[in-house]
């Protein structure tokens, strides 16, 4: 399993813990809001994640875009601030990958594109913003010819 967060803007609520319990790692889409979040995500699992335009783009923690592989599935993850108003489409168009995972607009969304690809927001995880409830996202990769994947939106408190 994969635990899917972004735009945590310095918070990392609590229950996120039992969110990401089980998850083999966490990928952080940018607006992170400092070390102390990756830092306690990664007492959960191992995380990658990318910079937000809210985050020092020098820190070495922090790429602009990741690619990891998980089960032969491939994950690009990247902010999507680079993208303008990025929306699944667009991220899919960009971006190669099984699954193509952006933050930046806090609304989650799961897309399927075509050939089975799948565009991911998991939503916003940190402070509470635009009305919109907190979440995170989880993928379960059940490897086969093809894998298949299980995407899975999380609300927070």
């Amino acid at each position: 399993m994969v635990g899917v967060i972004s735009d945590t803007h310095g918070l990392l609520r609590p229950e996120i813990a039992a969110a990401f319990a089980g998850v083999h790692v966490i990928l952080h889409a940018g607006d992170v809001g400092g070390r102390s979040v990756l830092d306690a995500l990664s007492k959960m699992a191992p995380v990658e994640a990318v910079y937000g335009n809210v985050d020092d783009r020098h820190d070495p923690s922090l790429a602009r875009e990741r690619v990891v592989s998980v089960g032969g599935v491939t994950i690009h993850v990247s902010h999507g601030h680079e993208l303008g108003r990025p929306t699944p489409e667009l991220a899919l168009a960009r971006y190669e990958g099984d699954v193509v995972v952006f933050g930046h607009t806090h609304r989650a969304i799961i897309q399927q594109g075509v050939a089975g690809r799948v565009g991911l927001n998991p939503g916003a995880a940190g402070p509470r913003r635009f009305d919109l409830r907190p979440s995170v996202a989880r993928l379960t990769i059940v490897a086969g010819a093809p894998s298949e994947i299980d995407v899975e939106i999380i609300s927070l408190a």
